[in-house]
């Protein structure tokens, strides 16, 4: 008989439940369910088709005889609709959650009506899928197109990415029941997160084991309302198991996940929740991002804060820190001529040049780049408090005036960030220090709490200030945010014209506040300071001398805007040289070689003679010389990232950024063929793959820091093989 002959391992059995399915006498009773789904440690049941019905005196030969014409995919495609229908009886034996349980059994009588008439499932809604415009899918590629279009093709790529895994990880998040949802929100809209709960169990999640339904992506079928309903809790899971795996994360994913995918979730948690964000609209049109203001010649400095200018206290709550400086007014036209750049350039050649490196649509690229590599540590910090994402406020206690509640509530944020990031500080000394009222606080803010502060007492008659504490929470770290404290705390002073800064920095802090320009060498006279400061044992008393002139939260701007300059001023420059020399005629009279530098011309085009080293003339030397140096670089603890080519789908637009790419697997193969006939050429190579790196990766990278080390150790084994000169 046509059914016995089945492919399937289980047909038999499963072709029983067919015919019990569609018997007239309909077997399959919400009453009496199906059998229990078999063990896979047992032997597939068999079937006797002579055997009687569960549910009439027929047997179950006479109820498949009309599935006797049906084709083969067609009894396939009725056998899956039976496994699926087990699954689903499982799942409504195991289930505890009633709302849960009601979906699965619904999900299973639709499946079982579908065996009986031999039909298609489909689920009856109200509405069918997609349930709101624009998707999440859309609502996010508005979100990427309307923050990030300016940025160079390599770090929109990398936005790209976490775009791609952000929307993967929503396909597959188990939402939370609904009960389960009122007990943490019960403020929260109740009834409508259940219907979208209901739909994403039909539409998203059974379907994922149950191959008859048809099966929808999440990020496609729901829009803004389901993604605000999960956003918060999703985002702090996702970057706490982040944190918890990060020993066990791939190296080429490590600092992608765990330093700008918070960015990015933070960037897109203001989008979700904002009530004017144009990327939830049908009508979105990819619009520009604000940009500062650019920089003038002379470097003025454009704040981007819009506080009013308000005198800072102790006992107050100021707006914003620091002062907005005020544009130069416009020069009249008579005095524009007494204007002068230090050298030979144009005043006409320097603002077409600033005209072009402003410009976002040439080359050089807008003036912020989020994930640059060489973008400044407090660049991304500088973007969220245009974006009004973070907040800084000078705050103190105070003796005489009733206290502000919100101020309170800031203060006893920071003892806990203080007291949490230095467990070596005593609590109570921590607590008597922040609410003394001698001492300030500048704050961070986000989202309405502390998430960071440097305390410190100002001395103006001594003319220094002293930093005591300086924190910020450990989730928040990494972002730029300490640097940019930093700088509005130095913009602060200068204000109140106190130009030094001393401190003592335990072993942990030395680091940081040398990049903030602390050293050991002390301006202050120690007279000034002695009997003032405290002395903290072992601790390493440091001090910092400000320059008045600098705008310092701008400061990383400017010396990237100057950079930009002076390469373009080279490039033109260079463009320039027009001078043509004669050729050389010493060859014709004989000469077969003569000295690069005696080239007529050569030096003017910025050609700088190398170091000079010893070229080994023996082709077997030099192979058993280079054979030797790319061991001891191959076997080094710092090589593994550039062992073999890289691959594309770990480093999506590598090969659109590094067009000549190299690694110490080629190189081996190359040295093997005998392609390096002399030391240059392998040199060549091997620096190759350091510039890609550093290309490619960000600073703060651990490929960037691999390379710098690599290179380190290939540059002295050149040198003790006498390649190059020491």
């Amino acid at each position: 008989m046509f059914l016995c002959a089945a492919p399937a391992e289980n047909n038999n059995r499963y072709v029983a439940l067919v015919a019990e399915g569609a018997c007239k006498c309909n077997g399959w009773k919400s009453q009496n369910p199906p059998p229990t789904p078999p063990r896979t440690d047992q032997q597939p049941n068999t079937v006797n088709l002579l055997e009687p019905c569960r549910s009439c005196s027929h047997t179950l030969g006479d109820h498949v005889t009309h599935l006797e014409n049906v084709s083969e995919e067609e009894m396939n495609r009725l056998l899956g609709i039976v496994l699926d229908v087990e699954y689903l009886y499982t799942c409504v034996h195991k289930e505890e959650d009633a709302d849960t349980k009601q979906v699965y059994f619904s999900l299973f009588k639709l499946l079982r009506k579908c065996i009986l008439q031999m039909g298609k499932p489909v689920v009856e809604a109200q509405e069918s899928p997609p349930f709101e415009k624009p998707s999440i899918e859309q609502g996010v590629n508005n979100f990427v197109q309307y923050k990030f279009s300016h940025l160079p093709s390599k770090e929109r790529q990398t936005i790209v990415e976490l775009a791609k895994m952000f929307l993967n990880q929503i396909n597959y998040w188990q939402l939370e029941t609904p009960s389960q949802r009122r007990q943490r929100a019960p403020a929260d809209d109740a009834a409508g997160y259940k219907v979208n709960y209901t739909r994403w169990l039909c539409y998203c999640n059974v379907p994922q084991f149950c191959d008859s339904l048809p099966r929808y992506e999440m990020t496609q079928i729901f829009g803004r309302t389901l993604l605000g309903s999960v956003f918060t809790v999703m985002r702090k899971q996702l970057l706490e198991q982040a944190r918890q795996e990060k020993d066990t994360l791939p190296p080429e994913k490590r600092t992608l996940i765990l330093t700008h995918f918070p960015k990015f979730l933070s960037m897109l948690e203001e989008e979700v929740y904002s009530h004017s964000s144009p990327i939830w609209s049908e009508d979105f049109l990819p619009q520009k991002i604000p940009q500062p203001k650019s920089i003038s010649v002379c470097m003025e400095r454009v704040s981007p804060m819009n506080g009013e200018k308000v005198h800072l206290s102790w006992d107050t709550l100021e707006p914003r820190c620091g002062q907005k400086r005020k544009p130069s007014e416009p020069i009249p036209h008579d005095e524009t001529k007494k204007l002068r750049i230090v050298g030979d350039i144009p005043m006409e050649l320097i603002n077409e040049v600033m005209a072009t490196i402003t410009d976002p649509t040439s080359m050089l690229g807008p003036e912020t780049s989020l994930l640059s590599a060489h973008s400044a540590r407090d660049e991304a910090a500088r973007l969220e408090e245009r974006r009004g994402v973070i907040e800084f406020h000078v705050i103190g206690n105070s003796l005489n005036q009733k206290p502000n509640k919100r101020i309170l509530m800031w203060l006893v944020g920071l003892q806990n960030v203080f007291s949490h990031q230095l467990p070596r500080m005593p609590k109570e000394y921590i607590t008597r220090l922040v609410f003394d009222p001698k001492h300030k606080t500048l704050s961070l803010i986000k989202d309405g709490r502390v998430i960071g502060g440097i305390c410190f007492r100002m001395f103006p008659s001594q003319g220094f200030t002293e930093i005591v504490f300086c924190a910020v929470t450990s989730n928040e770290q990494v972002k730029g945010y300490g640097t940019h404290l930093m700088n509005h705390l130095k913009e602060y002073h200068i204000k109140h014209d106190i130009l030094n800064f001393l401190t003592y920095a335990d072993e942990y802090a030395i680091g940081y506040f040398k990049k903030q320009g602390f050293s050991k060498d002390i301006k202050v006279p120690k007279a000034k300071y002695l009997g003032y400061i405290k002395d903290y044992e072992g601790a390493t008393l440091m001090g910092c001398e400000l320059n008045p002139s600098i705008p310092y939260t701008e400061f990383s701007v400017i010396i990237k805007k100057q950079k930009e300059i002076i390469k373009k001023l080279i490039e033109r420059k260079q463009a320039q040289i027009r001078k043509v020399y004669p050729g050389l005629s010493c060859f014709k009279e004989g000469v077969r070689q003569i000295p690069i530098e005696s080239i007529p011309g050569i030096r003017e085009t910025g050609w700088k003679p190398v170091g000079k080293g010893k070229e080994l003339k023996d082709p077997d030397q030099l192979y058993s010389t280079l054979k030797t140096i790319l061991q001891h670089v191959k076997s080094h603890q710092n090589a593994w990232p550039f062992m073999e080519p890289v691959k594309k789908t770990e480093a999506p637009g590598y090969y659109q950024v590094i067009r000549f790419p190299m690694d110490l697997k080629t190189m081996s193969e190359r040295l093997k063929s005998r392609y390096y006939t002399t030391r240059k050429l392998f040199m060549a190579d091997m620096q190759r793959i350091f510039t890609n790196c550093r290309e490619y990766n960000p600073p703060e990278s651990q490929y960037y820091k691999c390379a710098n080390l690599l290179e380190k150790v290939f540059y002295t084994k050149i040198k003790e093989a006498g390649l190059i000169e020491k």
